[in-house]
């Protein structure tokens, strides 16, 4: 199974137009039309030529646990760290890894260093998206407040020209209900969305880990739940509270971990509020309990009535406890909040699995837990992940496809911004359009090792596990973005 480029004289490369790529009894999973079964493809010079869906015996040997084939994904929230941080990811490796995780587009947000809150910054990190040769889209959120100082607005009409996807001071919330009203106002005036973090700081100096159980047993001091769920309320109260002076407001909370937040959410949808929210893999599948060192998925640490094991109970603690890949903004909480953030995506109260990809050096994780940097490396195993949930009978595979492409892309979507048409695109498997997909084979495990991972930030918890869901071949408006070496080599 590979993809033939129009180079000549080598084998293909990343960036290259893909002449030629036939697969035939594969499983293809297309959101946009909801639908999922046997099928083929080809791909000619880029365009998704055909695509045939099978019946009958021609669907013979072609199952969802097999290769399959389904559009390229959207990130919502990644951190490719340039410029300013470049010692631990730069647009380029941010590239390499989010196609071998099967994303054809990404949003990076505006914490780097100067923070993205002018044209100019957006116009370096597209400059880097260039010279990487990735055709990985690199898009981004400009910043909602003047260096992220949560003082005064940003230039925000001039980053909308420039062509950001919205606006979000991530790394840090929105400082002051003020502030964030202007931005909802002028924002939605300018047709984009305000993307806030959640996080009530007056709450979390000094904190470590998820207030509870897990944090006391291991000294660690606590994170309380109110931290987000007093931003989420505000965020709410200001949103509704806008709308009488600017229709066209509209909120996304991103990184949404806890059950309360989530029912907020929830019932504020359900009311007409125009607000989105994204949950990410490593909350919908790790839990506290990792920091003493359990292994479990999130799912496997819930008692039948619904509450939490205890881990030492249960002799779940497999490994080391502490370590700093585990430390993340917001904190990984109880599996009971795990399983409502998998409720709000089964029921559509999140609309998308974010992967906030955050990649550091050694330097800034390997210290004391709770001086470590806040983040996961997570853009290369988040497929991996969901797949898990599939694999357990928890999530469905096309639900976890559509959180990965038309979830995300219906966020986007739902601005009338005039630069966002790209990556609001349909995400679908659509004939005659460039091709935009990911083949990936769920019959195969790979071992996540610091060696597999093509981001420059080796921070996850998961080295050392095998996941599902081998990535084999990556398109991005085709051309080629990644290429699995071994079976480029087994089918040369």
């Amino acid at each position: 199974m590979s993809a033939t480029t129009a180079s000549t004289g080598r084998g293909p490369r990343v960036g290259d137009t893909v002449e030629r790529f036939e697969l035939a009894q594969a499983w293809l999973v297309d959101p946009v039309s909801g639908r999922e079964g046997p099928g083929e493809i080809v791909v000619s010079d880029g365009i998704l030529e055909s695509v045939v869906w099978l019946e009958g015996p021609e669907a013979a040997g072609a199952t969802d646990t097999g290769v399959v084939v389904a559009p390229g994904f959207l990130d919502l929230h990644a951190h490719f760290r340039e410029p300013g941080f470049e010692d631990a990811e730069t647009v380029a490796s941010g590239s390499a890894a989010a196609a071998h995780g099967g994303y054809t587009a990404v949003v990076v947000m505006p914490n780097t260093a100067p923070a993205l809150d002018e044209p100019g910054v957006l116009e370096r990190i597209r400059l880097a998206s260039r010279a990487s040769g990735s055709p990985v889209e690199v898009h981004a959120f400009g910043a909602v407040s003047a260096a992220r100082a949560g003082e005064q607005l940003s230039a925000m009409g001039e980053l909308a020209d420039a062509g950001v996807l919205g606006y979000s001071d991530d790394g840090a919330p929105i400082r002051s209900p003020k502030l964030l009203r202007s931005a909802l106002l002028y924002a939605g005036m300018l047709g984009l969305p305000v993307v806030d973090h959640a996080e009530d700081s007056e709450l979390t100096p000094g904190a470590e880990a998820h207030e509870g159980y897990v944090a006391s047993v291991m000294g660690l001091a606590g994170w309380p739940a109110a931290a987000e769920v007093n931003v989420v309320a505000r965020d709410l109260a200001v949103l509704a509270d806008a709308l009488a002076d600017e229709p066209r407001a509209r909120l996304h909370l991103t990184h949404v971990s806890t059950a309360a937040a989530l029912e907020l959410v929830r019932r504020a949808r359900a009311a007409g509020l125009p607000v989105t929210c994204d949950v990410t893999p490593h909350h919908l599948a790790l839990t506290d309990e990792w920091i003493a060192g359990a292994r479990r998925w999130s799912w496997e640490a819930l008692a039948a009535d619904g509450t939490a094991r205890d881990p030492w109970i249960d002799g779940a603690l497999l490994a080391g406890p502490y370590n700093t890949s585990l430390r993340v903004n917001p904190p990984l909480s109880t599996a009971t909040d795990a399983a409502a953030c998998l409720a709000a995506l089964l029921d559509g109260t999140a609309s998308a699995v974010a992967t906030d990809h955050a990649p550091h050096t050694v330097v800034d994780k390997e210290l004391e837990f709770g001086r470590a940097a806040n983040g996961i490396s997570g853009i290369e195993t988040a497929l991996g992940v969901l797949l898990s949930m599939v694999d357990a009978g928890r999530l469905p595979l096309a639900r976890a496809i559509a959180a990965l492409t038309t979830g995300p892309a219906s966020v986007v979507a739902g601005w009338q911004g005039a630069a966002v048409s790209t990556a609001a695109r349909p995400r679908g498997l659509i004939e005659g359009a460039p091709a935009d997909l990911v083949v990936f084979d769920r019959a195969e495990r790979w071992q996540v090792t610091p060696a597999a991972l093509l981001s420059k930030g080796k921070n996850s918890p998961l080295l050392g596990r095998a996941l599902p869901g081998r990535v084999v071949l990556t398109i991005a408006g085709g051309r080629l973005a990644y290429e699995d070496p071994e079976a480029a080599a087994a089918d040369s």
